[in-house]
């Protein structure tokens, strides 16, 4: 197994200056002094000597990047390393892998990859969660360890689809607790409407084809969402420049509709705010209005002739 850390030279390091100013700017740490992105491969399955060539020619770029295959921190540098779930698909790691197959002619390596964050500051336990837990979506990906060796897993073999026995004999008392144990977006009566299909199907549904009909109601249910009315707002501490686009939202809403409007104030209003500010200043006349709302369209003048390179 090798391990390398790739990471840009100070003056090509765009990404680790947008995290430092993104942390500081949502976070507000003030002893946060500067962040560094590093990113780190783990392979198997090469020689020393095709591991040389690979971290020239794929794993990093020479002049641009300094790779190395030990991270040395200093004492006032934390560290910590972010990396896909087992079964979540790493972009990054198969391009590598499937470059690496071509340089070598052989059978394609194993690899994994991590992004490896380092901060510098004075950080309290408080703010490096804080941190961690803006940086990590635990729906992806999680935490692992900078220096640990890496440790292969086999993916556990999946067990047969559970078929949902009794769930065409379910009472709705009984469906108020079963959409609750599972925590599903569909109401009772959606429950008993799908209960009445599979009795006349004449089997039970399996936990897969209950998932699958609860989400795609869940993204319908979305769309009720985002019409239905916003009563009250409240903002948390420190969320300020919320506050004051949402504010702002409130102002241009003032100058679209009128002050004295009815019309309540929904996800989808805000959303669609300020498509209507550009067509009431005349600045969007070329919007296509339909009653297609998934998506917007703009009318282009498609007749000019202009020069092609091909």
């Amino acid at each position: 197994m090798h391990r390398l850390f790739v990471e840009k030279t100070a003056a090509f390091a765009n990404d680790s200056a947008h995290l430092i100013g993104d942390l500081r700017n949502n976070l507000a740490i003030e002893s946060l002094k500067s962040a560094r992105i590093v990113q780190r491969y783990d392979l198997d399955g090469l020689t020393d000597e095709e591991f040389a060539k690979a971290t020239q020619l794929i794993l990093s770029e020479p002049q641009v990047e300094t790779s190395s295959t030990e991270l040395s921190l200093s004492s006032d540098e934390t560290a910590f390393a972010v990396e896909f779930l087992p079964g979540q698909f790493d972009q990054r790691a198969d391009s590598a892998a499937q470059c690496v197959q071509i340089l070598t002619g052989k059978e394609r390596p194993f690899v994994s990859s991590a992004r490896v964050i380092i901060l510098t500051g004075q950080l309290s336990k408080e703010n490096l969660e804080a941190i961690k837990k803006y940086l990590i979506n635990p729906v992806d990906s999680h935490e692992v360890s900078v220096n640990a060796p890496y440790q292969r897993t086999e993916s556990p073999e999946p067990k047969d689809v559970a078929i949902l026995e009794g769930f065409n004999q379910k009472t709705e008392a009984e469906f108020e607790h079963f959409r609750s144990e599972l925590g599903l977006a569909m109401s009772t009566a959606d429950l008993l409407h799908t209960q009445k299909y599979f009795q006349k199907e004449d089997r039970e549904p399996t936990i897969t084809e209950l998932r699958m009909l609860d989400t795609y109601w869940s993204d319908h249910c979305r769309h009720t969402t985002f019409m239905s009315k916003i009563a009250k707002v409240s903002f948390d501490e420190g969320t300020e420049v919320i506050q004051e686009t949402y504010n702002t939202y409130l102002a241009t809403r003032d100058q679209v509709y009128g002050a004295s409007t009815e019309r309540p104030v929904t996800l989808m209003d805000i959303a669609l705010m300020g498509m209507k500010e550009l067509r009431k200043s005349g600045e969007l006349d070329n919007l296509e209005v339909s009653n297609e709302i998934n998506a917007a369209s703009i009318v282009v003048d498609g007749d000019d002739e202009q020069e092609w390179l091909v």
